[in-house]
């Protein structure tokens, strides 16, 4: 995963939400009734980054995936344990 497709999405996902609540809160009626405000914009920043958004998802998704991948290919705790402890034994799978 790229640091930057993520800091990017990130960026847009904060901006789709607070962008509408600041021109939420210009009405007079929002002022009073701000939880009413933040729930209008956070639907309005989730229509939005349905909408515009599908590309950067997939990619930071598609990296996470990847790194998830890489990480569970690599070799065991357990298995690198058991192999330092035989070297040191110097006994192998002598059993």
């Amino acid at each position: 995963m790229k640091a930057r497709s993520a800091l990017f999405y990130t960026v847009m996902r904060l901006l789709a939400f607070f962008v509408p609540f600041a021109i939420l809160m210009l009405f007079p009626v929002f002022r009073e009734l701000y939880w009413l405000a933040a729930l209008f914009a956070a639907l309005i920043g989730l229509s939005l980054s349905l909408l515009f958004l599908r590309r950067p998802l997939d990619e930071v998704s598609a990296g996470l995936a990847e790194r998830r991948a890489r990480s569970r290919r690599g070799p065991r705790d357990e298995d690198a344990e058991d192999a330092a402890a035989d070297a040191a034994d110097g006994t192998g799978d002598k059993a």
